[in-house]
């Protein structure tokens, strides 16, 4: 069983003949944001929906550059999210597969990798549609507000809000259904630019406000930009393969041996509620009406990251750990125990009582399926990037990337590398409710 490699930037991303020691500084500090989402908030497409977490679409093109990926090979990412790495893939016209568990974030990954239309009548319908929404404002006025959820009632003045109300209904009205999907991402991106209150990712701060922006004038900028971002795809991209399957990465139907390589960044094990992260659009568009049903349709579909996932009756503590993971990494899984029962005496002592427990045991149950699930459906001599976070809950230190990485080489991984990104979790020095433990932000490379 391959030992850990640790690994620099330069080691694994600059072959020496290709670069020198200038290039290569400069080059590191671009690839240390890798794990960002800065680079993707100005690049099309990508800056449709600012999804929480995300990282640089720029990593995705470092990589298949390093590893020499082409026109009639496969690239899959079993946590596609909006679709970061499939947008790329497509724009270079490489067939992609990605496996999403949150059914409106897939769907948004699924319209921003939709680029075969005839853009003479998308560009039509869309002018079109923004000069109905302006001779149609008036009847904002006779749209109720009582029904919309609370959250969203907050984030806006009212007549903001029926603006974008009256948008949301002149869509299911008026727009063909072959765009539908296209505009409803324009205004699910308006949202928090046309909001009145702080809605900046991770977190809604509504009693924090902050300069409302007409709802109708962010849209039809919204709209326009999604339009000019499609209409400078390249062409002969257009129609390229690119599948986003709404389902779970721990168990797919996906072909044996089918791709030639794998990217994605699963959650980090930091506590963030994926679930959470989309309420305000989720509850604006219908989706979901209440905390109970985004658990029920989001929640329990997800890997465990959160502890708001955690049903503490469902699991025990003594042995929480996974057969097919004892098997994979006793050494790793005897850890992982280990802080499991130290985490659950710590949360006695603490105010919330977070079942940070039961969240780390679970979290590396359902990362042991989703790697064995992804080793299956990668050909022979593959590689598999995960850009993950390791994690200290309650000041236990989990060292993410290496116990993946132990138990990928146990289900079957020749090797692994960790290459590091950067550090993480500095600006909390200053809060005596964290805990200081230094983290770091790495790439770990698999190969089958």
């Amino acid at each position: 069983m391959s030992a850990v490699v640790q690994s620099t930037l330069s080691d694994l991303w600059f072959p020496e003949e290709k670069t020198d020691a200038l290039t290569a500084e400069g080059e590191g500090q671009r690839i240390a944001k890798f794990g960002t989402f800065a680079d993707s908030k100005s690049a099309p497409i990508h800056r449709w929906f600012q999804y929480p977490a995300g990282f640089s679409y720029r990593a995705v093109e470092h990589a298949l550059d390093q590893y020499g990926i082409q026109s009639g090979q496969k690239v899959y990412d079993p946590f596609v999210g909006t679709g970061t790495t499939s947008v790329v893939c497509k724009s270079r016209g490489i067939e992609s597969w990605g496996v999403e568990a949150h059914p409106f974030v897939a769907k948004i990954a699924r319209t921003k990798v939709r680029w075969d239309y005839d853009y003479v009548d998308l560009n039509q319908c869309a002018t079109d549609f923004i000069a109905l929404v302006r001779r149609e404002q008036e009847k904002r006025k006779t749209l109720g507000i009582d029904t919309v959820p609370g959250l969203v009632r907050k984030c806006y003045s009212e007549d903001n809000l029926r603006k974008l109300l009256l948008i949301r209904e002149l869509i299911k009205a008026t727009v063909p259904e072959r765009y539908s999907d296209l505009f409803e991402i324009a205004l699910i991106g308006t949202l928090r630019l046309a909001s009145g209150a702080a809605t900046g990712w991770p977190y809604i701060a509504p009693k924090k406000k902050i300069e409302e922006r007409d709802g109708i004038e962010a849209f039809v900028n919204q709209l326009r930009l999604c339009v000019t971002d499609l209409a400078h795809t390249p062409r002969e991209c257009r129609t390229t393969r690119s599948e986003i399957i709404e389902g779970d990465c721990r168990n797919t139907s996906l072909l044996d041996g089918y791709f030639d390589l794998a990217f994605t960044s699963p959650p980090y094990l930091n506590n963030y509620d994926y679930a959470d992260r989309t309420r305000l659009e989720t509850y604006f568009m219908g989706f979901a009406r209440s905390w109970g049903e985004i658990t029920e349709k989001v929640r329990t579909r997800l890997v465990m990251a959160a502890t708001t996932q955690v049903v503490r009756g469902k699991y025990g503590i003594e042995d929480i750990v996974c057969d097919e993971l004892k098997r994979a990494s006793p050494c790793a899984a005897n850890e992982i125990q280990k802080s499991v029962i130290a985490l659950s005496k710590i949360r006695q002592s603490k105010g919330g009582k977070k079942s940070y427990d039961i969240m780390v045991g679970q979290y590396f149950n359902d990362m042991t399926h989703s790697l064995m699930d992804t080793h299956r459906v990668m050909k022979k001599g593959a590689k598999y990037l995960l850009i993950l976070g390791d994690s200290a809950p309650y000041g236990i230190h989990v060292p993410t990337e290496r116990y993946l990485g132990e138990i990928a080489v146990g289900i079957g991984f020749g090797k692994f590398d960790v290459i590091e990104l950067r550090n993480r979790g500095g600006k909390w020095k200053g809060n005596a409710q964290r805990h200081h433990v230094p983290l770091r932000e790495s790439i770990l490379v698999l190969e089958k």
